[in-house]
């Protein structure tokens, strides 16, 4: 009898998450196949090919060899990149690109088999005004939002709406004084707004008057709401003042969050909301790759089983 067909796990080699997600589906019998991006050529190799029938091939680990044909579902965390140390920086460059729209090709291509998420739907979700625009057709009450690089036009908005936040569009670590940082959401005055607005793109957002936070998770058809209570600005900043309580969410979000996902092409989403005093619930984002296990080491919820019966496709 051959081997069931096996979940591959992309990652990173350090990924606590993805490392609690393997062990439920191997205490449930089911294969995994792990791999990063950035194993890629060292001890990762691929063979694909188109035919009549389709995509077909392998890929192998130092480990593990899986039939491209037969992959179960595709549980896709945050691999690290490609990288080509022993090239020369052009040549490395070029490598990485084939490697990209190559072996990420091949592996955005499976047949018949379960992303979670598409690494190109994860793409599309990622930018944050389509995010936003998505959230008002779903139904979604959102904050007002400005998307600019006017400096007029900012200073107008923080004069009109009073209490705004200033929130980055995408949040890439740079180092300061060797210690890995982010830009923090901050709250602005008309007063801080200066011509250095027109230097790129910038978000600001109307600020809700809040009386805590909802993370809600969403695992195929199944929706954990998590209230989030603490004195903070953003949550993120020091989840040792956090405490939590699983929610109910109001009547019409459960559907709108389907509708949302479906809009982007995906199975799995990390909602972030805020509530405010009348307990109304205000869309903030979607991380269509956010953590969530540690929600249900504080709550009990489980998370872990929609997930692994999510991948194992027994839901």
């Amino acid at each position: 009898m051959s081997e069931p067909p096996p979940v591959l796990v992309v990652t990173s080699l350090y990924d606590p998450t993805a490392d609690v997600v393997i062990r439920e589906l191997h205490g449930r019998g089911v294969p995994v196949v792990r791999l990063d991006s950035g194993d890629f050529p060292a001890s990762l190799s691929v063979e694909a090919e188109i035919t009549e029938r389709g995509l077909r091939g392998r890929i192998h680990t130092p480990s593990r060899t899986a039939d491209l044909t037969r992959s179960r579902s595709l549980y896709y965390r945050r691999p690290s990149g490609f990288a080509f140390p022993h090239l020369a920086e052009q040549d490395a460059r070029f490598a990485v690109t084939q490697a990209r729209y190559g072996l990420g090709g091949v592996l955005a291509s499976l047949p018949g088999c379960l992303y979670v998420n598409h690494p190109h739907r994860i793409g599309d979700a990622e930018f944050k005004p389509s995010g936003l625009a998505a959230a008002v057709r779903a139904g979604f009450d959102v904050p007002p939002t400005l998307i600019t690089s006017r400096p007029d036009a900012a200073r107008a908005f923080v004069e009109r709406h009073g209490s705004v936040l200033y929130k980055p569009l995408h949040n890439p670590v740079y180092l300061v004084d060797g210690v890995s940082s982010v830009v923090k959401v901050a709250e602005v005055g008309a007063e801080d707004v200066d011509d250095s607005v027109a230097g790129t793109v910038h978000l600001f957002q109307k600020r809700v008057s809040k009386a805590a936070d909802v993370r809600v998770t969403v695992i195929g058809s199944r929706v954990f709401c998590v209230r989030i209570d603490s004195d903070l600005l953003d949550w993120r900043t020091d989840y040792s003042r956090l405490t939590y309580a699983p929610a109910e969410p109001p009547r019409g979000v459960e559907a709108a969050l389907h509708r949302y996902l479906h809009h982007f092409g995906l199975v799995f989403g990390a909602f972030d909301f805020c509530v405010d005093q009348d307990g109304r619930w205000w869309f903030l984002e979607c991380n269509p790759s956010g953590q969530w296990y540690w929600l249900q080491t504080e709550t009990g919820l489980p998370l872990l089983t929609a997930l692994a019966d999510l991948l194992e496709r027994t839901s």
